[in-house]
């Protein structure tokens, strides 16, 4: 199903509030888990409005960063060289790792 830009980022909004709350986290402690302020957080998941990196900030905090990657994929290849070229623009980027997670107990 097609959706409208808003409703896209009505439904964005509330699967982050979702996750948020799957996490037992408050908004306070999310914003500072992502590293934005609290009027962010709320603005994220009352409005669906963010900058793209505070939007970036908030999937890192929630654990879900990884589907990220694939928001724009390269367009398919016309060539055999195009495909090449793909290929090695990809193998030039720095591979990510994650740190461990803190074993910390929560307070």
């Amino acid at each position: 199903m097609l959706q409208t830009p808003t409703e896209l980022l009505k439904s964005l909004a509330a699967r982050l509030k979702a996750r948020r709350l799957a996490l037992g986290w408050t908004q306070v402690e999310a914003a500072r888990r992502a590293g934005v302020a609290y009027r962010t957080w709320r603005r994220l998941e009352n409005e669906g409005q963010a900058s793209l990196e505070d939007m970036v900030k908030a999937a890192v905090a929630l654990r879900c960063d990884e589907g990220l990657e694939a928001l724009f994929p390269l367009p398919a290849a016309a060539s055999l060289d195009e495909l090449l070229a793909q290929q090695a623009a990809t193998a030039k980027r720095p591979s990510r790792t994650r740190a461990p997670r803190s074993r910390a107990s929560k307070s």
